[in-house]
């Protein structure tokens, strides 16, 4: 037996005579304590006997429980997130209306007059009215008279006639509704003729008001 084994053994003796006690036991005594058999000898106080080359890194739980390096306190776990709601679909959008399709329109009439006058006749209004019939399917735009007389007279004095002739085929068509902004007049005097001025038919024909419409009409 060598001399540390000796004085362990001498060691062990004293404490157990001095009522010392061992802890319960254990799987190993640990390196830099006393102990034998699984335990570790321990004074009247309850410590552990160290080695004379123990050191606090040698520090066991049993023993040492202040010396040893407390582990970390696992980190708690992220709350749980539901993940946010699915965003709804947004509904489709409605087709586009069609736009509509609109054609151009142009109407024409014509009133004749007596000679040297400025009023309508029956057959001239009853044209004027079939007209006005006509355009309540239209989407006017403008309507033009322009007024016409035949060579008799000055050409001065014809062209005055010729502006009075298309102002009460004018003054016509506002009595029937329609929008005066919308009627354009003019005299052309007896420069625009369409038959013979040296026949009195043909005259007849030049003593006139032509009537012109522009609209749209919806397809």
């Amino acid at each position: 037996m060598n001399k540390s084994a000796k004085q362990f053994g001498l060691v062990l003796a004293a404490a157990l005579a001095l009522g010392m006690g061992a802890n319960t036991a254990i799987a190993q005594v640990a390196e830099g304590y006393w102990g034998s058999s699984g335990m570790y000898v321990k004074n009247a106080t309850g410590l552990c006997w160290h080695a004379g080359y123990w050191t606090p890194a040698m520090a066991t739980v049993e023993c040492d429980p202040d010396l040893v390096p407390k582990k970390a306190a696992p980190a708690p776990a992220a709350p749980y997130v539901a993940p946010p709601p699915a965003p709804t679909p947004a509904p489709p959008a409605p087709p586009a209306a069609p736009k509509p399709v609109s054609e151009k329109v142009t109407m024409a009439a014509d009133a004749h007059f007596d000679f040297d006058k400025a009023v309508l006749k029956p057959e001239g209004k009853a044209k004027l009215d079939d007209l006005v019939g006509k355009l309540k399917a239209v989407n006017l735009e403008v309507v033009i008279a322009i007024g016409h007389t035949d060579s008799i007279g000055s050409n001065a004095y014809n062209k005055k006639l010729s502006l009075r002739r298309a102002d009460a085929v004018k003054a016509y068509l506002v009595s029937k509704g329609i929008q005066a902004n919308r009627i354009y007049t003019e005299g052309k005097g007896e420069s625009q003729p369409i038959a013979d001025n040296k026949t009195k038919e043909g005259r007849a024909k030049n003593r006139r008001v032509e009537i012109e419409v522009v609209g749209s009409r919806s397809k």
